[in-house]
Order: C-alpha cells, then structure tokens, then sequence
C-alpha cells in the first residue's frame, strides 16, 4: 500500500465525474491539505471562491458502480490558528416570528490552540466570556462522483455523499460511499474544528487542515446510502429534504444493512430499532437535510 502527499492545484465546487486529479490503487492512503468553505488556505490567501471547495477528484482503481468505496479517516490536524462561523442562527431554524427578529448574522472568528487541542471566540461576547471547546475535527463535505455524469453543488448533498456535515464524520471513522462512476472519483473538503449537530448558524468553525485517508474499493457491495462506523456504534445517513425523507432514506439503509450484515428479519429489526435507535441531525441548513440513524454495537448480534 502507498502514501500519495496530495497536493491540490485545482478546487471544485461540485462533485461530479471530472477528470482525476490522482489516481491510486485501492487500499492506498492519501494526505492532503485543504481549504477553508470560503476558498481559503492555511495562509489565510483566497485561493478559491466558495460555497465549501473540495480536493480531487481521486480515481481508485477497480471501482466500478455496484461497489462500494470504504474512507478511513485516519487523521485530522488544523493547518492555522484560526477558523470563523456566522453569528446568528440560520432563520429556517426557529418559528417564522423568531427570525424577524435576528440581527444580521455577521462573520466572526474563533481562534484555534493546536497546542491545548481548544476552540474559543476571538473576541469576547457577553455571558459566554468562558467558553471554550475541545477540538472536534469533522469533514463536512465529502463523497464520489453522483450517477449519470452529474455534477451537483457542494452546497448540498445526496446518495453519493456530499455536504452532510455530520459531527461523527472525523478521525477514528470509516464511511462507505456507493460507486457510482468508474473510479469512484472522490472528493473533500470544507472541514470544521468544531459544529453542533444540523450546523444551525450555518457553519461549524470552519477552518483548514491536513487531512490523512484510506481509500479502498469493496467489490460488488451494493448500498443506496452512505454508510458509517464508529467506535461504539453502526450508522447509515439519509440526504434529502424534507427531513422525514431523510430520517426514511436512513431508515430504510439500516433495514438492508441489518438483513445483510446481521442476518437479522424485518420484524427482528424493528423490534431492535424500535427500542435502540438513536436518530442525529447532521445538517438542517443547505438544501438537502441529512439525518443519520445510529445503533450501538452492544446491541447487535455477533457477526
């Protein structure tokens, strides 16, 4: 297995079957560095325009539709000292009343301690003159090359991935994608040191990094949704809008993917489901929602 250092010269602001970037063999890794979701690098120098720039395309060989791609993200660490969110909550978050009375949603900047691991307002806003985060590296925006040659925003997402902005997507995680174009053609960026869950302001704090994954092509592995692990529990995430379609679309991957993997019937798993599920909100800002639905190992049958 190989190592490529990805440098990127050229940024998208769609997901879509391009010509590659770099091509690698299934099973390699890749470091890259990324940009900010506004186009900026580690130096702070705008070296694209937004919404959330991605690296890539990366071709993996022998990725044919059918096949699923795995991504380990083995590593996330922030590139400078500071990232930015906006300052109010996006107004399709609270009752229609509420949001006439938001103030303009201003810009502002947090600073980042790579040495403490800490996320902190840089300038002091009253009652929360305190507070300070633990580092939380996510990926926001990532996936493979939509199906019949589409190229879709970055602003948004769907089966192929995209811009989910899912909290649990950061090192230690793998996700599984489905293959859609030859070569899988895989991208990411839009990065955040930190973000609640359905990035409410419309931004975690977003920032640059160096990002480390393993890219590995899984033969004949059909799936309709991505696919995750963590240490303690299995997901699958759902993209759409409204947002009962995207908690179904979830739903519906758990079902396959305790039929597939658990060997478990239709009434077994509901009964599982039913009691256990946990549902998170990854994104409930840009135009497709995502909503991701979470299940403990402990539960699970031995495989």
């Amino acid at each position: 297995m190989t190592t490529h250092d990805f440098v990127a010269t050229a940024f998208y602001n769609v997901i879509g079957t391009l010509p590659p970037a770099l091509k690698i063999m299934s099973g390699d890794t890749v470091v890259t560095r990324t940009l900010d979701a506004g186009g900026y690098d580690e130096n702070e120098v705008q070296r694209a325009h937004g919404p959330n720039p991605m690296n890539g395309p990366i071709f993996i060989e022998g990725a044919e539709p059918g096949d699923a791609l795995r991504v380990e993200i083995l590593y996330m660490k922030p590139t400078r000292d500071t990232g930015f969110t906006r300052s109010v909550l996006a107004a399709n978050v609270i009752d229609p009343e509420a949001a006439r009375d938001l103030p303009r949603s201003e810009k502002t900047l947090w600073d980042i301690d790579r040495q403490a691991m800490t996320v902190m307002l840089k300038e002091q806003v009253a009652g929360i003159e305190n507070l300070v985060l633990p580092l939380s590296p996510m990926i926001g925006c990532f996936g493979v090359a939509p199906s019949h040659g589409q190229a879709i925003s970055t602003a948004t997402s769907g089966a192929y991935g995209g811009n989910m902005d899912y909290r649990l997507l950061g090192p230690g995680a793998t996700i599984w994608f489905p293959v859609f174009a030859p070569g899988a053609l895989f991208f990411l960026g839009d990065c955040h040191a930190v973000q609640g869950d359905g990035e409410i302001v419309g931004t975690g704090v977003e920032t640059t990094f160096e990002v480390a994954v393993r890219l590995t092509v899984e033969k004949a592995r059909p799936m309709s949704w991505p696919r995750a692990e963590i240490a303690d529990d299995i997901i699958t995430i759902g993209n759409a809008r409204p947002l009962d379609q995207a908690l179904q679309h979830a739903t519906t991957e758990m079902l396959k993917v305790l039929a597939a993997d658990y060997g478990l019937t239709k009434v077994a798993a509901s009964h599982l489901l039913g009691q256990v599920v946990r549902y998170d909100i990854g994104n409930v800002f840009d135009p497709a929602y995502t909503v991701a639905c979470r299940v403990a190992k402990k539960w699970l049958p031995a495989r």
